[in-house]
């Protein structure tokens, strides 16, 4: 799937300015570092192709702000609550956790007449702070720099929603409702999310 990968990094970067959050320019300067703009989605899944995570983030922004258009209509109290700085910042830097865990390699594949080739691919290596996803990725913003709203810690930390639910932990249940009761931004980033990987991102071309 051919990208642009220098024209996704620059319309990131502007809304992510456009927020003038203070300190935004040092996030930045930490994506570039850390490889996020030439980073996959995912090993094996949606956009595993280099430049994947920014283009899929984008998705993500673009999703959720088409949400928040059609909410106000029906629920114009809603217009403050879903504030789009907070969704530029929640959609576009709730993945940051992913930048250093692929590794590219090369694996063994059946090939269409089921000949089995070499093919590039990536690995998954959670070694580098296994914190958990959504946890990792607030922590990485806040090392940053970047003083995020109590709204945007609950999207950013719960955007896997229940998925990222440990088995039988009461305490991390009762945490995970208490983020959406007190933010509908939670349910905004989570559904965008869902949306974007598995409806606009459905059948992308994959490395795999």
């Amino acid at each position: 799937m051919p990208i642009d990968i220098k024209a996704n990094r620059e319309r990131f970067i502007q809304i992510l300015r456009d927020t003038n959050r203070e300190n935004m320019d040092y996030v930045i300067e930490d994506l570039d570092s850390w490889g996020f703009f030439d980073a996959p989605a995912s090993a094996r899944n949606h956009f595993n192709f280099p430049g994947g995570l920014a283009m899929h983030s984008l998705n993500v922004y673009d999703m959720a702000m088409a949400v928040r258009s059609a909410i106000i209509p029906l629920r114009p109290d809603m217009e403050k609550a879903l504030n789009p700085d907070s969704i530029a910042i929640a959609a576009l830097l709730h993945d940051v956790c992913k930048t250093d865990i692929y590794r590219k390699t090369r694996r063994k594949q059946r090939n269409e007449i089921g000949v089995w080739e070499e093919i590039e691919g990536y690995e998954v290596d959670y070694s580098n702070l296994p914190v958990g996803h959504g946890e990792k990725s607030v922590i990485m913003l806040l090392r940053s720099g970047l003083d995020l709203e109590d709204e945007e810690i609950f999207a950013i930390r719960w955007h896997m929603g229940p998925w990222d639910l440990p088995a039988q932990s009461i305490e991390m249940d009762k945490s995970y409702r208490k983020a959406h009761d007190r933010s509908p931004l939670v349910a905004l980033i989570h559904t965008a999310d869902t949306l974007a990987a598995q409806i606009l991102e459905r059948d992308a071309a994959r490395l795999s």
